[in-house]
Formats: structure tokens, C-alpha cells, sequence
């Protein structure tokens, strides 16, 4: 099965149509990134907690 993966990516590669795909492939990646560095994969990130912190006090001033 992985010699599948690599064969339609070495297809993907010579095609010139693959390479703007490649890229999407790329750029979707480095999104992936760095959303996982500003939320951490288990919401620890710096924008994780800064979520939950900001969360936690506006349910702390909501009336019971």
C-alpha cells in the first residue's frame, strides 16, 4: 500500500497540474502547523489556554 502512495505521488510530481496541487498540499501543511503551535494538540497552546482562561471568567460573571 505504501508503494500506491508513492507511486501516485511520484505521478503527481512529474505532472504539471501536480505541482499547484503539491502546493496546496504544502501550504494546507504549514496551516496545520501553526494551528497546532497556537492551540497544542490537546488545547494547551498559548492561544488554548488563553481561550479557556478568557471562557472560564465570563462564566464566572454570569449571574447562577
Amino acid at each position: 500500500m505504501l508503494k500506491y502512495y508513492f507511486e501516485q505521488l511520484k505521478r503527481v510530481r512529474e505532472d504539471q497540474n501536480g505541482v499547484v496541487s503539491f502546493e496546496y498540499v504544502i501550504v494546507a501543511a504549514c496551516v496545520v502547523a501553526a494551528v497546532l503551535f497556537a492551540f497544542g494538540p490537546t488545547g494547551s497552546g498559548v492561544m488554548g489556554t488563553a481561550l479557556s482562561k478568557s471562557i472560564a471568567s465570563i462564566v464566572g460573571k454570569l449571574p447562577t
